[in-house]
């Protein structure tokens, strides 16, 4: 195990105050008296300490800001802690990491996020590249989970990922309840772009509902998304331990393809009923990672040409603004 979580009475902050963030950090406050919360603006803050509540994601949770050390300042609460939880969209992580003036020397950095930066660089890959932080320095999140139903305290299942199983399974044992079933694993590239795959595929299952497309047909579609997931993954990072039909894989794909609590499904959906990609953003008022993730597919894609259709179809659609209904039409034939 990695000396910084050998350490005793440990301190974890969470970076990112959105849903999935508020989701773990009450998880987090299940086994610690404190944490350490970043969140950008002062008057979230402020609704926090008044409300009890993150009034505008996942306001079913109560929290406790006693418990709760937030500030506004990034270096104040990266120099409190020794764990590190990254939960911000893709598209607004840089604007974040430019604000770190002070080192990530000697902490543990877990990424909860599901997308690329840089230059289409995953959350791991970007912290070792341009952070020099090894990799058993390094932890990845994924599920298949939904904040919200995390909130509702659901049964749920998360899967911790590390170079090595011993981090993994520390950090299941900071996460698990009653109701959280942790699994540890050290596939680490392999869950990142599964998690951000699955969400390029639950707006093509959103495309094709908003187009009026059932259930038999999003059967057929999800089966041949996790085909390419297989084939990307396979290709591009080659794991002979990787057991794909388990749940940050295929069951991530699953939950995200077919819940009502999916923002990229819900994206897709209203792109399938004729709203731009601006409109359906702007509706929404929040990220669906699957449209960043799609550019940075297909521009991964050009160099390895792995057989993606329907990949290639969500950013034909979203990118070159092809019609929804040509472009699923077409993609018919190819799925089987």
């Amino acid at each position: 195990m990695n000396e910084i979580l050998q350490k005793s009475n440990l301190k974890y902050a969470m970076i990112g105050s959105g849903s999935w963030a508020t989701a773990l950090v009450k998880l987090l406050l299940n086994h610690q008296d404190e944490i350490a919360w970043f969140i950008r603006d002062q008057k979230n803050i402020d609704r926090v300490m008044k409300n009890h509540r993150n009034k505008f994601y996942l306001s079913s949770v109560l929290l406790e800001p006693e418990r709760l050390y937030m500030s506004t300042n990034l270096d104040e609460i990266v120099s409190w802690a020794d764990v590190l939880i990254f939960c911000i969209p893709s598209a607004y992580f840089m604007e974040v990491m430019n604000r770190l003036t002070v080192s990530l020397d000697n902490k543990f950095v877990v990424s909860a996020i599901k997308g690329f930066v840089g230059d289409n660089m995953t959350i791991a890959e970007y912290f070792h590249n341009v952070h020099n932080i090894p990799f058993d320095r390094i932890g990845v999140v994924s599920g298949p989970c939904h904040a919200e139903e995390v909130g509702m305290e659901r049964l749920s299942y998360l899967t911790f990922t590390s170079k090595y199983i011993d981090n993994a399974r520390f950090l299941c044992d900071a996460f698990e309840c009653n109701y959280i079933h942790a699994t540890p694993g050290t596939d680490i590239y392999g869950v990142e772009y599964a998690a951000a795959l699955k969400n390029i595929y639950a707006i093509a299952a959103g495309i094709s509902h908003g187009l009026g497309y059932g259930d038999n047909f999003t059967s057929v579609l999800m089966t041949s998304s996790f085909k390419e997931i297989v084939r990307f993954l396979d290709t591009t990072h080659p794991d002979p331990n990787r057991t794909v039909n388990t749940s940050p894989y295929l069951g991530d794909l699953l939950v995200t393809g077919y819940s009502q609590f999916s923002r990229n499904r819900t994206f897709g959906n209203m792109i399938g009923k004729g709203y731009d990609v601006q409109s359906a953003q702007m509706e929404m008022n929040m990220v669906a990672e699957g449209y960043y993730a799609s550019k940075c597919i297909y521009e991964i894609n050009k160099k390895y040409r792995i057989d993606m259709p329907i990949a290639e179809a969500v950013y034909e659609i979203l990118y070159e603004n092809k019609y929804p209904d040509y472009v699923i039409k077409r993609l018919t034939n190819k799925l089987y």
